[in-house]
């Protein structure tokens, strides 16, 4: 009799069905076990032997705070039933070799770690970069390393975050496998951002990675980004009659770098004119005071964008509060409300001067005439195209997904729902 059986046959005697339930649900359990036996096929395909591990980690979405996490403000997040599953075998070969399906293998070798300049905007700086930070808190990696083979469904350019989930996931491996499960999972989002701003290059906030890591509906308050303020915030979402849809707008991806800049540098030409660095050190009521000056220093648009700023972050706690105390009819209306907010005050549904192509507002505006004032819809994440977000109530999600689908396109409705759990070990 084998005493140490392999993940595949793990798998097969029904040992990680629980793991599986809880991750993917009840209803997808014969598929998700089929997927991770899969996995851990093409892990034996690719590396020459069975893997002893499988980890996964999620996609997240944005439920309130829209472009608040960057002024200090607060957030609600929850991570997504969409995720990246890999199969693993840890080694002393002093190298990480990761192998995505339908990519290059990518090779990072533990001795150097120091960023690379060629490296900028790759996986591999995403890898070097945990590494490094987690070397920097004591993990010994110079004899570590492992052998990783890793799908993902999490949605490209959707808001869904695909690389906070790849930096999560590599996180929780090194932690897990070399630094003996020492870092929490706030330390790993943190971990994960050092490596996104330091060693991939994109200055982004801590949302993304800690909806990830931490799991569940988070409520983040931002005002030290060193130690945030992170909460676990119940919701049974199935007990709410509603289904959450992601709704990809079909917007051309173009580069909308200079979109976004636009919000963080008008928002720092407010700040300039009370001396400060981000509007969470600027009370509303001083903000309205000098409202004169504001919009001759930053324009309409940026007093405008500060406005939207100091509604949504308290918008955002109200709604985990609402959740706190089930009430989720009001959180549905502080879900319409920030999506007001973000149309007309933050301005970043519309790239600037777009009028013959608006696919978000068209989308937008699509969902509420379905809706008929029922559940909300809001814009997802950046913006500026993209994708919305839909609570949907569950008795018409069939003739909502056929009637957004018949105008946006086939498979462009996408149902998801609430994961319990961030970044995990599931064997």
């Amino acid at each position: 009799m084998n005493s140490n059986p392999t993940l595949t046959q793990q798998l097969e005697a029904g040992q990680l069905n629980s793991i599986l339930t809880t991750l993917y649900g009840e209803a997808n359990l014969a598929q998700s076990t089929t997927r991770a036996m899969d996995v851990c096929a093409s892990y034996t395909k690719t590396f020459g032997a069975e893997p002893t591990a499988l980890f996964s980690a999620p996609g997240r979405t944005e439920l309130g705070g829209n472009h608040t996490d960057h002024q200090h403000g607060c957030v609600l997040a929850a991570a997504v039933n969409l995720d990246i599953l890999c199969a693993v075998t840890p080694n002393q070969s002093g190298m990480i070799r990761v192998q995505s399906q339908g990519y290059p293998l990518i090779v990072v070798d533990l001795h150097d770690l120091t960023p690379k300049v060629e490296e900028v905007n790759t996986s591999a700086a995403l890898i070097r970069g945990v590494a490094a930070r987690f070397a920097t808190l004591g993990c010994n990696l110079q004899n570590a390393g492992l052998d990783a083979y890793m799908v993902s469904d999490v949605l490209g350019g959707s808001g869904l975050s695909s690389s906070a989930a790849f930096e999560v996931l590599i996180g929780t491996m090194v932690n897990s496998l070399f630094h003996n499960n020492q870092c929490s999972a706030v330390e790993i989002a943190q971990i994960g951002q050092y490596a996104e701003n330091m060693f991939f290059g994109k200055p982004c906030g801590l949302m993304d990675q800690t909806a990830s890591s931490v799991g569940s509906v988070v409520s983040i308050d931002f005002n030290d980004t060193t130690n945030p303020i992170v909460e676990q915030v119940p919701l049974d979402f199935a007990a709410t009659g509603h289904a959450l849809c992601i709704l990809d707008s079909g917007a051309d991806h173009a580069d909308l770098t200079d979109e976004y800049a636009s919000i963080t540098n008008e928002l720092k030409a407010v700040c300039q004119v009370f001396g400060k660095d981000y509007l969470r050190q600027i009370p509303e009521a001083d903000f309205w005071a000098k409202l004169p000056q504001v919009r001759k220093a930053a324009g309409d648009r940026g007093a405008l964008r500060a406005i939207h700023f100091y509604g949504d972050s308290v918008r955002a706690q109200n709604q985990a509060k609402a959740l706190h105390d089930g009430d989720f009819d009001s959180f549905l209306a502080m879900v319409h409300a920030s999506g007001l907010s973000s149309a007309q005050h933050l301005q970043n549904v519309v790239p600037t001067g777009a009028t013959f192509n608006q696919e978000l507002m068209i989308t937008l505006a699509l969902c509420e005439e379905i809706l008929q004032g029922r559940g909300a819809v809001r814009v997802h994440g950046g913006g500026f195209g993209g994708t919305a977000q839909a609570f949907v109530p569950v008795d018409m999600l069939d003739e909502f997904k056929t009637k957004t689908e018949a105008v946006l396109g086939s498979g462009n409705c996408h149902i998801l729902s609430i994961r319990p759990l961030g970044g995990v070990r599931l064997a």
